[in-house]
């Protein structure tokens, strides 16, 4: 199992990004999918999760300004990013918890990370 994270990049402040995130492999469920940030100097923090029925959470500090979201069929979660701001400026990490098989054996609610993505907000 592999997490694909696209999209980061270089904006301005009061600009948008979305990013991406696939999973790929013998997958057949994914649980939560979610967002994690981590700039520098900095522990990494949750940005938002979702849920396999589509409920969400998110950070106190990313609220009516980032949505998530995903698509189940192409196991892939997106984070769009609206308003923002330099201390939104961090690596981007996609994380999931993966239903799948190993060489005919289930494996449930397996926690995988993606490779970061950098977000960077600057005039």
């Amino acid at each position: 199992v592999q997490l694909q994270a696209s999209g980061g990049g270089l904006v301005q402040p009061g600009g948008s990004l979305r990013l991406s995130c696939a999973a790929s492999g013998r997958i057949f469920s994914i649980n939560d999918m979610g967002w994690y940030r981590q700039a520098p100097g900095k522990q990494r923090e949750l940005v938002a999760l979702i849920t396999t029925g589509g409920s969400t959470n998110y950070a106190d500090s990313v609220k009516g300004r980032f949505t998530i979201s995903r698509d189940n069929a192409k196991n892939t979660v997106y984070l769009q990013m609206n308003s923002l701001k330099s201390e939104d400026t961090a690596v981007y990490y996609c994380n999931a918890d993966v239903n799948y098989m190993d060489y005919g054996v289930g494996r449930y609610g397996i926690n995988y990370w993606g490779k970061g993505t950098q977000v960077t907000v600057s005039s």
